[in-house]
């Protein structure tokens, strides 16, 4: 059978672009010829119909709402594994065995341990630094005192960020609240620990299935902006630290990994108005208002967010667990109802996403608003590592973007007095 190939031809120059064709049936065209051959280059602003690698890790179907890791559906893995097996099954391609899962773990936990350097670190921050800023800080801290292979893809390495990130992550939330850092407990596990590290105490059981579901949904989602900027500089040889910091740096964005924030800031918000549901989702309905719902459809994802389905139930649990009485939570659970129920939320498939019940759960659990990105890149991070992990393996050429100049073209140059 012949092979399938797209032809462009641009002023009287030809090229053939060989059809690539993914394991779900996915076509692209390769245009690595395209500029030698025509001397042409494409312009795609924000890269949406641009595949800049190959990759096995997570498969993404925005139009069906689908979402798998490995092959394995994502409410598979939120309903049966855990996080840590997760960790595992995205940077090794399989889940673990019984004896690989526990080798995996009491490697995660003898590692887990950070320099105390950190600690000054943190403490030297100024006052109200966010706390991204100092989780990109301490994470590129490590790299002063792991600098060793770090920029190779060794086991040492990527056990060595998985195990310490919660702990800086726990950290950064008690420096943030001017609290004296917890003492990290190996003997927990890499949920229950991170818990009793951020804030003082153990979380009941409810809790933890909660924030392990939570970990699990973030774990990874293909080729987003924070992933593509870790893969970008890995590809020039960074370490994993500096490139995990990119990443963080990137996800800090409210357009990405602030979007829980910015849902729980609108409630907020809504609340000090005098909390009148009705008016805003009146609002919503008005184009000429200009505002929007925070939480509510997904830029990927054209039909539902798979992921919100499944962290409802744990918001369910969580809440009635908790017993929380906040007026906030109570007008988000209206604004729920008028998403799922109002035809007009209905037919433009504006859902409540994975971003309005994060928010809704780390705000009952305790979590300060400013800490729900910092907890996204604590779910995101051995996504992060896997695709790192799989840029290296590749070994993938240095990412260099090109551009379509639009500025001046040559010109002489003026002496001060003559402009």
């Amino acid at each position: 059978m012949a092979e399938d190939k797209v032809i462009i031809t641009y002023a009287g120059k030809s090229t053939e672009c060989p059809v690539i064709i993914g394991t779900e049936q996915e076509p692209a065209m390769d245009i690595a010829n395209l500029r030698d051959d025509t001397g042409l280059v494409t312009l795609d602003f924000g890269y949406k119909n641009t595949g800049a690698t190959k990759s096995a890790i997570t498969f993404l179907d925005g139009e069906l709402g689908i979402l798998r890791y490995r092959g394995y559906d994502i409410a598979d893995l939120a309903e049966k594994s855990n996080f840590v097996e997760v960790a595992y099954l995205l940077l090794y391609g399989e889940l673990p065995t019984a004896p690989q899962l526990a080798d995996f773990t009491s490697k995660l936990q003898a590692n887990s341990d950070v320099p105390a350097e950190i600690a000054t670190i943190l403490k030297a921050m100024p006052k109200g630094t966010h706390p991204m800023a100092q989780l990109a800080a301490a994470t590129l801290a490590l790299s002063g005192v792991y600098a060793k292979d770090s920029a190779k893809a060794t086991e040492e390495t990527i056990i060595n960020i998985l195990a310490k990130f919660p702990v800086l992550v726990a950290m950064v939330m008690r420096n943030t609240q001017g609290l004296d850092f917890v003492p990290n407990d190996k003997s927990l596990g890499y949920v229950e620990n991170f818990m009793n590290m951020a804030f003082g105490k153990q979380a009941s059981q409810v809790i933890v299935d909660a924030m392990d579901k939570l970990l699990i949904l973030h774990a990874d989602h293909e080729q987003n902006c924070s992933t593509s900027t870790v893969r970008m500089a890995g590809s020039s040889n960074a370490n994993v630290y500096a490139s995990v910091s990119a990443g963080i740096s990137a996800l800090w964005g409210p357009l990405h990994g602030g979007a829980n924030q910015a849902v729980l800031e609108q409630l907020e918000a809504i609340e000090a108005d005098g909390g009148d549901t009705a008016k805003f989702v009146a609002m919503a309905k008005d184009k000429a208002s200009g505002f929007r719902l925070m939480g509510f459809g997904h830029r990927v994802y054209k039909n539902f967010d798979p992921r919100a389905r499944i962290i409802k139930k744990a918001c369910d649990e969580v809440l009635n667990d908790l017993g929380v009485q906040d007026k906030k939570l109570t007008i988000a659970m209206e604004l729920e109802q008028a998403a799922l129920n109002d035809s007009y939320f209905v037919d433009r498939k504006l859902y409540p996403n994975v971003d309005f019940y994060s928010g809704i759960i780390y705000k009952a659990i305790g979590f300060p608003t400013d800490m729900f990105t910092p907890l996204f890149a604590l779910g995101r991070l051995p996504g992060w590592v896997a695709q790192w992990k799989e840029m290296k393996e590749n070994k993938e050429p240095i990412g260099r973007p090109r551009q379509i100049f639009t500025g001046a073209t040559l010109r002489p140059y003026k002496e001060v007095e003559n402009r």
